[in-house]
């Protein structure tokens, strides 16, 4: 890659533009052409260094229910686990990590009509798991990957719900302090909205106007396609229109995911300054288990180890916090968006037995 390259994938992780001939204003902003916008995208795209350029919507806001699970297996059944955990439509993120007894972590999403619990109990009891911990969210401080290629550095958006718009508003606004109250509460959408969230989904097509289908498919304009992600915006169920990297083929080859034993009377204090590091991407508090005293997670990503356990060293020195482990992620085993408003969750029930998996 080269700087052109670079500062293209700064952009377009940034929210990316939503206008006509996007491509188009991508190139006067780093200084070619439209077309040579798409072919050098083409060519990330080609090498895996970009995955998708899309929308992404906030899971809780559409009403699903999600967790963070902790899996821990024998060595040699993990593999064969992983593929087997991979199936289910709402596994977006599924890791094997070094460093605690829990040895596979993979993010769990269902639609409201069915039982988180129990899917995942299933999903245990299916692959031999020898302990299985949920760990859903209590309080989220930062979430929104971005990596700065020229810098080659962690550089990422904040979109927690005390800290969203924020910036541009030149403070909390009150809209703000309402989305901090309700950010787990599901907001309703109509069945057109829901159709338009499985179309804005899909990977935008690298061409001049590629809004113009995406439009065409839900029989609007794109006048009225730009309205409607700024109505999805405003109303916090979709948090940007963005990319997503490869991390480690984009040079982040170093990923850990560092937990904190933090005291409860400084847990906002605590995670707040956590956030407010650069290289963090990921914040969030999470429940605590007789085996598993850590309540503070917070994902860095660097070019190396040493630079996460720089990252580590920083954090641990501006809170006070000592009490934590390094868990390196070694293997990716799946990693894109969840899926909403798609029937493949009732087809993962149907084929793996009704009797076997109850839902709520």
């Amino acid at each position: 890659m080269d700087n052109i390259d670079r500062e293209l994938l700064n952009k377009i992780q940034a929210p990316f533009p939503m206008v006509d001939r996007p491509y188009q204003k991508l190139g006067e902003a780093v200084g070619v052409t439209e077309q040579e916008v798409i072919n050098r995208l083409t060519e990330l795209k080609r090498t895996n260094v970009l995955r998708q350029i899309s929308a992404i919507f906030d899971t809780r806001r559409l009403g699903f229910k999600t967790t963070l699970v902790a899996a821990a297996y024998e060595p040699e059944q993990l593999h064969k686990a992983a593929l087997e955990i991979n199936k289910h439509p709402g596994v977006s993120h599924n890791y094997a990590r070094e460093g605690s007894y829990y040895n596979l972590w993979f993010t769990l999403a269902v639609p409201p009509e069915h039982d988180l619990a129990t899917i995942a109990g299933y999903m245990a009891r299916k692959t031999g798991a020898l302990e299985q911990r949920l760990m859903p969210t209590k309080r989220f401080f930062k979430i929104g990957v971005n990596f700065d290629m020229v810098k080659k550095k962690g550089s990422s958006f904040n979109f927690s719900p005390d800290n969203i718009n924020a910036e541009k508003s030149g403070g909390e606004t009150a809209a703000d302090k309402e989305f901090a109250e309700t950010w787990n509460q599901a907001i309703p959408v109509t069945d057109f909205e829901k159709e338009a969230i499985r179309q804005m989904q899909e990977d935008l097509a690298l061409v001049p106007l590629p809004f113009d289908n995406l439009a065409k498919n839900l029989s609007i304009s794109t006048e009225d396609l730009f309205t409607m992600v700024k109505d999805f915006q405003d109303r916090r169920i979709m948090r940007r229109y963005s990319a997503v990297l490869h991390h480690r083929r984009s040079g982040f080859r170093a990923n850990a995911m560092i937990v904190w034993k933090v005291p409860e009377e400084r847990s906002e204090e605590v995670g707040l300054t956590m956030a407010a590091h650069n290289a963090v991407t990921h914040c969030y508090e999470r429940p605590t288990f007789p085996d598993w005293p850590y309540t503070h997670f917070t994902m860095v990503h660097a070019t190396t180890p040493e630079g996460c356990e720089e990252i580590n060293t920083e954090i641990s020195e501006a809170t006070g916090i000592t009490e934590r482990l390094v868990l390196y992620s070694t293997r990716e085993y799946k990693k894109t968006r969840v899926r909403y408003f798609v029937p493949d969750y009732d087809d993962y029930l149907e084929v793996e037995k009704p009797d076997a998996v109850t839902t709520a």
